[in-house]
């Protein structure tokens, strides 16, 4: 509840953000919100919590499950909705002024998740809420629900001494400042480089769309010529197709030396205090490293299990890693000559053997992937699914114009949903893709609040000619975001921090790595990859060919992602304190999955933004975690039918309605009726027949 003070009448009246939304559906009013007003509003909506958690400490009454539990769970609910929209936004749609009030306001936040913490008073009544748990008569999710807050005390100090608890707090508000300049500075990396060709002859080997949108963009800058950036659209047709092998380099030294130039946008330092401040604060908890902190909430459960999972898969995949890499090797070799494959040669060389081996050419698919169709049967396939029907809407507010909303509905025309999809690159919006909220689903009085999702991309925009077409790399991207997405719709608990996504971080990965699948089947392409002038159905033998190629480099692939696993167990499964040389450190962390010369110039770590901003630090793994999940789960599809209702519905309600009310395991043996066979996803690598 908001209480009006003479302090804060005029902010609470005029701001728009303290108030409860009364737009349509509840949304975000994006429009009426202007950057100062996310300071002091959220410094408001922080007092205004403190209301709400001394209430909690100061009730008279004996302790219980609805008047602590409950009531902590749904205390502060318009403070995070405000920092949601406003980290979205800063993710997103960002510019100077919101990356400095991010600056100032995520130590604030930081400091007062510690207020609530390590609040003695606070603490004393969960403890005795948890040590009188068989009192309440709880069920799962509410059981659930009581360990995940208990732990969240007890896994954050609050059984620290006072002058550790300052100590805990010190750490924390510097690591919070320290992720947010991290990711600020790969931003302005991305933004700042750019790649101008003016002779003509530099262009050979693009696509046609590639060169068009590559001169609508120095267009757009007033400049003469072709324009390439670090912007995945940009970057990758660049590496993939262009013949200039001088260039190729120019543009993968720049990509990978990001946070890594020496100047004030590196981030070696960053990466090396993060990294200790992590060690420290785990050791300060009790834990031998931040890995072993991270992994006691995760399916994994050890750094040793994780490291485990991480070698067992590469005795596998090496081997064919290496063959791999050297028949791309002898290609290169016969074809142009090439003595010593480099990484700027990797995606160029493998998509000219592809073309021989499998006569399946990316530019050739992307005809048959118009962004908009693709969209549609992503649709599609949820309706065929789960019964979703999605229904575009204009009347609610957007953070960008790019941005595309929808209603989503089940099949009783009942809301589920309001769903944002965001697809183009811009200065304001870091690279990659995620999939995020600005409002979660629970349940509160009886009345049931459904959520707002999103996903976000950066796909080739429509250039003067064509419309957005997409790699088929782009169309298995869009599958696995709106995996998450649905994952996030479907929700179906009574708690919002169980609802969702809200899972161990090594099952999240499952709802959208398993949706990519639906992008080589028949029967869903037939769906959607259509050509975007004839409206022609992707042909058959195009669509055999994308089946046959699917485990093309499968070896290299997996020896990349395990790479990436193994590095960041190597900045937080260990005491990083000795560590002094970020690159040097890498090096000997890559050592045994190598394929390629090592560069001078180039450091991964330094712009590693899923450990070192994201939530992924001690959790990369998780990728490759979950593909036994999705493989195995596939495989059930699959042998009943890939739009199969009874699967499917199994699905829905073991795994994507349930969140995290009960131990991902558990869920997932209630729809799979057994636990994960890991052949599966070694078959589907073609690392076992």
């Amino acid at each position: 509840m908001l209480i009006l003070t003479p302090k804060n009448y005029y902010n609470v009246i005029m701001n728009p953000l303290f108030k409860n939304f009364t737009t349509e559906f509840n949304t975000a009013p994006f429009q009426s919100i202007k950057n100062e007003d996310f300071k002091p509003a959220i410094l408001e909506l922080i007092k205004q919590t403190k209301i709400e958690i001394d209430t909690i400490v100061c009730n008279s009454e004996p302790p219980t499950f609805k008047n602590t539990i409950e009531a902590l769970e749904f205390s502060g609910q318009q403070l995070d909705r405000v920092t949601s929209i406003f980290f979205n936004l800063n993710s997103a749609e960002t510019n100077d002024d919101l990356q400095k009030i991010a600056q100032e306001v995520s130590p604030i936040l930081t400091e007062f998740g510690n207020d609530i913490t390590l609040n003695e008073g606070l603490f004393k009544r969960v403890k005795h809420v948890y040590d009188n748990k068989n009192m309440f008569n709880l069920n799962t999710e509410q059981n659930t629900l009581l360990e995940k807050k208990y732990k969240s005390f007890t896994r954050n100090g609050a059984y620290l001494p006072d002058n550790k608890k300052q100590q805990l707090r010190e750490i924390d508000k510097q690591l919070a400042t320290l992720k947010l300049k991290f990711g600020e500075n790969i931003l302005a990396e991305t933004n700042n480089f750019e790649m101008l060709i003016t002779d003509e002859a530099d262009l050979s080997g693009l696509p046609e769309g590639a060169i068009e949108a590559a001169k609508q963009l120095a267009e757009s800058k007033n400049k003469e010529g072709w324009l390439i950036t670090l912007d995945y659209p940009s970057y990758i047709p660049f590496m993939t197709y262009a013949d200039n092998r001088a260039l190729r380099k120019k543009l993968a030294l720049a990509f990978g030396s990001k946070g890594f130039n020496n100047d004030t946008l590196d981030n070696q330092d960053n990466v090396l205090q993060i990294a200790n401040l992590r060690f420290q604060r785990a050791q300060l908890l009790g834990y031998k490293t931040h890995a072993h902190f991270v992994l006691e909430e995760r399916m994994a459960e050890t750094p040793e299990k994780v490291t485990s999972f991480l070698n067992e898969l590469l005795e596998k995949a090496k081997p064919a890693a290496e063959r791999e890499f050297a028949t791309l090797q002898n290609f290169a070799k016969k074809l142009d000559g090439i003595e010593q494959l480099e990484k700027w040669d990797s995606a160029y060389y493998s998509e000219k053997l592809k073309q021989k081996l499998f006569n399946l050419d990316d530019e050739k698919l992307k005809p048959y992937f118009q962004l908009e169709k693709v969209i549609d049967g992503a649709f599609q396939v949820a309706n065929k699914l789960f019964g979703l029907q999605f229904k575009s809407i204009d009347t609610i507010d957007k953070y960008h114009e790019d941005v595309m909303t929808y209603q989503v509905l089940d099949d009783n025309n009942k809301l589920v949903s309001i769903f944002y999809a965001d697809f183009f690159p811009r200065p304001g919006k870091r690279n990659g893709a995620w999939m995020t909220s600005f409002k979660p689903q629970y349940i509160k009085d009886g009345i049931e609040e459904r959520p707002h999702v999103s996903i976000v991309c950066n796909f080739t925009k429509p250039t003067k000619s064509k419309p957005s077409l997409l790699t088929f790399n782009e169309v298995t991207t869009l599958f696995h975001e709106f995996g998450h997405a649905l994952h996030g719709m479907l929700a179906n608990t009574t708690y919002p921090s169980l609802s969702g996504t809200s899972v161990y971080w090594d099952f999240v990965e499952l709802p959208s790595q398993v949706l990519e699948n639906w992008c080589y089947e028949k029967e869903a392409l037939e769906l959607f990859a259509k050509h975007y002038k004839t409206n022609e159905v992707i042909p058959m033998e195009l669509v055999e060919k994308i089946k046959e190629s699917a485990s093309f480099h499968e070896g290299m692939q997996t020896l990349r992602q395990i790479s990436f696993g193994l590095l960041d167990m190597s900045w937080h499964g260990t005491n990083p304190t000795n560590i002094k040389d970020v690159k040097a450190h890498e090096t000997e962390a890559f050592k045994n999955t190598r394929l390629y010369p090592e560069v001078k110039e180039n450091c991964m770590s330094t712009a590693f933004a899923h450990i070192f901003q994201g939530g992924y630090s001690s959790g990369y793994y998780s990728y490759k975690w979950a593909e036994v999940l999705d493989a195995d789960a596939f495989e059930y599809f699959k042998e009943q039918g890939i739009f199969n209702k009874t699967v499917a519905s199994k699905f829905k309600d073991h795994v994507l309605s349930q969140g995290g009310t009960d131990n991902p395991m558990e869920l997932y043996k209630r729809f799979r009726g057994q636990e994960p066979k890991p052949e599966a996803l070694l078959k589907r690598a073609g690392l076992i027949k």
